[in-house]
């Protein structure tokens, strides 16, 4: 090789760019253990993600269980949320129906149950929202459900009538009949269509009614007292309930029966776990409707019952109580929620 020739060579090695790509040689093995660590991090993040989702499904379905026993019995969480949406954009006009009254009243009741609800409504997407309320709604259904399964039975063990229920029978039959007419009723000899929109005489103090007063004694029945002590308290506490005014304690009652256990571990009473520290007009309304369903001879929930609304029932006791047209029918109400 020339001079020239080996000096050129020289010169385009001394021109070669060094590997710029940053790669550094590694093994194999060490390759796929960083591989390996990498998707159990991945891992670990996806288990604690499900766990984060599962924590707020059982968070909203237990807060869920509060629902049907002291908001409301069959409207849905979603039309109560529109309902205020709409009152808020449009104001509240003075030609309000009784319907959309109902819901508005509904979803403030439902802000006080469940007092974190409004905020977490402004906070999640649409996914999250609807997700939110189908678990809320899973806790209300099933909290219905097992009051409705436990109230079945006892009652027909209070009544010792266990064969068969609804007007055919004499004692549930006498106890579903409207407080203004029962003769003629339970053997079809008159022609006359039970409504939502009378008393029944199971909801009233001895089971009896005074025609000149159809107000007195109402809401104060034994087995009414029994069944909201079986559902808000514990079924065993339904044997201290003797349908003479012990109504306003039931809830006191319980809790003075805890303190006097002496930090024995009881089972926590569905009051507690909802939080529910006084008897409200609604949650009376559902155990009137509980009650009514158990004395019924259908065998699973519906809203319709023959000529019967259910849902006009309950909206019928809640009246009574929440819609009150003077400050002496105010007093009477609230010295009956006291009872």
């Amino acid at each position: 090789m020339s001079v020239s020739g080996a000096d050129n060579q020289v010169g385009l090695q001394s021109l070669s760019l060094p590997d710029l790509s940053g790669v550094v040689p590694t093994s194999t093995e060490a390759r796929a253990k960083r591989r390996i660590a990498a998707l159990e991090e991945e891992l670990e993040n996806m288990r604690q993600e499900r766990g984060i989702k599962q924590r707020k499904t059982t968070y909203y379905v237990a807060q869920g269980r509060a629902i049907r026993r002291m908001v409301v019995l069959y409207t849905s969480l979603e039309d109560l949320v529109a309902k205020n949406n709409h009152r808020y954009e449009e104001g509240s006009p003075e030609d309000n129906t009784t319907e959309q009254d109902h819901l508005q009243c509904g979803y403030i009741v439902l802000t006080q149950v469940l007092p974190w609800l409004h905020a977490k409504l402004g906070q999640l997407d649409i996914d999250e929202c609807q997700d939110m309320m189908k678990q809320l709604k899973r806790g209300a259904d099933a909290a219905r459900g097992d009051d409705t399964s436990t109230l079945k039975d006892l009652i027909a063990s209070w009544l010792d009538d266990k064969q068969m229920r609804g007007f055919v029978r004499d004692i549930c039959g006498n106890l579903l009949c409207p407080s203004e007419v029962k003769a003629g009723i339970r053997d079809r000899t008159v022609d006359y269509i039970v409504l939502e929109n009378s008393w029944p005489l199971f909801l009233y103090e001895k089971y009896m009614v005074n025609y000149g007063n159809l107000k007195q004694g109402l809401f104060k029945s034994k087995i009414l007292v029994q069944a909201f002590k079986a559902i808000f308290t514990s079924p065993s506490s339904t044997r201290e309930a003797d349908g003479d005014g012990d109504g306003a304690d039931i809830l006191e009652n319980n809790r003075h029966a805890q303190r006097q256990l002496n930090q024995a571990k009881v089972k926590t009473c569905v009051a507690s776990i909802i939080n529910m520290r006084k008897v409200t007009p609604r949650s009376i309304a559902y155990v009137v409707c509980q009650v009514r369903f158990a004395l019924s001879n259908i065998s699973s929930w519906c809203t319709i019952d023959g000529d019967f609304d259910y849902e006009g029932f309950w909206n019928n006791v809640v009246d009574f109580f929440e819609d009150v047209p003077g400050p002496v029918t105010q007093c009477r109400v609230n010295q009956l929620l006291e009872w």
